[in-house]
């Protein structure tokens, strides 16, 4: 606990800058699609130096606030929950490559999750939706022996599942959970040899989101997803 006569720090000139150009997004006072003011504006309404500028520019830009090109002015972003789950896409990335614990943990929140959409999918998805399902899983057929085609309908498949729901935030989860699982989910299916078992088990879990059985398709769901799960190995 800080003592009250301890001397409060001083802040960075860029840390101000900063909260200055943040404040100027959220309030509407710069609109996404629109360019921040110029470098020098930006110097004399704030009475800094360009070095504080650049210095918050860069930090707004690390979080995907806004855009930066060579010789043009800052862009506000647009927003999305896509937008902001790939902001995390690296770290993520490092996080499971160096902790085998981390891995695991993915697997878990991913099933959860999944087991929870699959549900969802079978009380809210119409004609259309299961029609958009089987052309995936038709897909995925017709990609066997190609490793990446087949993955990449793999993860539309259960991308799909999240979308019905009508939420975008869990369809970028959804995106951003199996993103991070690629690279392992790539390297097992070359060795494992389950493809066919994986179309098989998808079908099941289509069956039942058509006949609307919220049970089946979380018990269709939780099979698949711990018979995959097992097969995940953390690489040496």
């Amino acid at each position: 606990m800080l003592s009250a006569s301890e001397p409060i720090p001083r802040r960075k000139l860029s840390d101000e800058v900063f909260d200055r150009l943040k404040r100027m997004i959220m309030s509407g006072e710069v609109k996404p699609g629109q360019t921040l003011p110029s470098e020098r504006d930006l110097m004399d309404r704030f009475g800094v130096g360009r070095p504080a500028i650049r210095e918050a520019m860069q930090a707004l830009a690390n979080m995907g606030l806004i855009s930066i090109s060579h010789g043009e002015r800052a862009r506000v972003c647009q927003l999305t929950a896509r937008s902001i789950t790939q902001q995390v896409d690296l770290t993520a990335q490092i996080m499971l490559a160096t902790s085998p614990q981390s891995l695991d943990h993915l697997k878990g929140a991913r099933a959860f999750f999944e087991r929870g959409m699959v549900r969802e999918a079978a009380l809210r998805a119409d004609r259309t939706d299961v029609d958009r399902l089987k052309d995936t899983i038709d897909r995925q057929r017709g990609a066997l022996g190609d490793a990446d085609r087949f993955i990449a309908e793999d993860m539309r498949f259960h991308t799909e599942i999240a979308t019905i729901s009508g939420n975008p935030i869990f369809e970028a989860v959804s995106e951003a959970l199996l993103g991070w699982l690629r690279s392992y989910h790539t390297e097992l299916l070359i060795w494992s040899g389950k493809e066919t078992l994986t179309l098989a088990e998808h079908a099941a879990i289509l069956q039942a989101i058509e006949t609307r059985d919220p049970e089946a398709a979380e018990r269709a769901m939780a099979q698949h997803l711990d018979r995959s799960a097992a097969l995940y190995v953390h690489p040496a």
